[in-house]
């Protein structure tokens, strides 16, 4: 018995599956603050502008059938807004895991036309083609 509750604790402790309930977490939070930006401050301005009654109540009628296109274009925008964010998340971490440019090498030199590190003794750049004088540059 104790070492199954050791091999649990090793489980739920997995800096892996904590990160993902503190994630999960966060997002939960996430969808409330949007959740409610959407349906308190964006869409009554909006139904303000279309009409004089709440957007997500906007409805019309089919053979006596409401259609409720008002809550499925809260829903649209709903998700729009979380993907946006999700968008630009992603991209500052990635922007910030991006290694820096590191400095040529003792034993490499920058091609003259393109730039690019070279070994010091190559006589024509691999990127650009270009013949280039050995150990020159």
């Amino acid at each position: 018995m104790g070492t199954m509750l050791q091999e649990f604790k090793a489980f739920a402790l997995k800096g892996n599956l904590v990160e993902l309930a503190v994630a999960f977490i966060l997002g939960l939070a996430f969808s409330a603050v949007v959740t409610s930006l959407v349906n308190d401050i964006v869409m009554p301005i909006i139904g303000a502008i279309v009409s004089d009654q709440s957007f997500a109540n906007l409805t019309f009628e089919i053979a006596g059938v409401d259609i409720l296109y008002g809550n499925f274009l809260t829903a649209v925008l709903y998700f729009l807004i979380v993907a946006w964010v999700l968008f630009l998340l992603v991209k500052a971490i990635n922007q910030m895991q991006r290694p820096a440019a590191e400095a040529p090498a003792d034993n490499m030199r920058e091609c003259p036309y393109c730039l690019s590190a070279i070994p010091r003794l190559a006589r024509r750049c691999p990127n650009c083609t270009s013949e280039i004088a050995p150990g020159t540059a």
